[in-house]
């Protein structure tokens, strides 16, 4: 096999691919679990160097962005569609940049721009939430935004960790800005267009 050196992977710049093949398989899979990448054991060197250069690459990126920057996700707002999209999907007014305004008051609105739903949240005062007990091994069972009110069975987590597994589970962020009437909505629902009990 001719080895290239350096990176042959345009999309992971600043990771080098020649290092990354230089490690063992088994150094590799650590590294792979400890950044949340699923399926390690049944994963081939190749695999594992690309999953790793792009974890790296990812990890490069949010430091440079700085801790509280999310920015768009890998669909950069955009909805995900599937056998099982719902009607209120296609009636939702899409949203991609956190400058999107509703087009009218009441608006069923729908994103994946991890900035438009971490903002969104917090002007609510909400934060990234799972429910307690629907965790499976060691990843996140159902997810909520939390807006402290008395549902005291969830279980506060990082942004991160929600985003890492909304797109993960490929979910659509349905919500409202404002009711009808004008009033701040806190309405929002999580919706995996590939599974009707999403």
């Amino acid at each position: 096999m001719n080895e290239k050196p350096g990176n042959q992977t345009p999309n992971t710049p600043g990771v080098s691919e020649t290092e990354l093949r230089g490690m063992k398989v088994d150094e590799l899979r650590q590294e792979a679990r400890e950044e949340n990448i699923s399926g390690v054991s049944d994963m081939r060197k190749e695999e594992l160097v690309h999953e790793v250069a792009e974890a790296r690459s990812s990890g490069e990126q949010r430091k440079q962005d700085g801790p509280d920057s999310v920015g768009a996700g890998p669909d950069d707002g955009k909805i995900r569609t599937g056998e099982a999209s719902s009607s209120s999907l296609k009636y939702s007014q899409q949203v991609t940049s956190p400058e999107d305004e509703p087009e009218r008051e009441g608006r069923s609105l729908v994103t994946t721009h991890h900035e438009v739903i971490k903002q969104w949240a917090e002007e609510r005062g909400g934060v990234p939430a799972t429910v307690e007990g629907t965790e499976h091994g060691d990843h996140l069972g159902v997810l909520r935004i939390d807006f402290q009110d008395k549902d005291n069975n969830l279980r506060r987590v990082s942004w991160e960790e929600w985003f890492n597994t909304f797109d993960a589970r490929r979910l659509n962020f349905i919500y409202q800005e404002q009711r009808s009437d004008g009033s701040q909505s806190n309405f929002f629902r999580l919706e995996n267009p590939d599974r009707e009990d999403a």
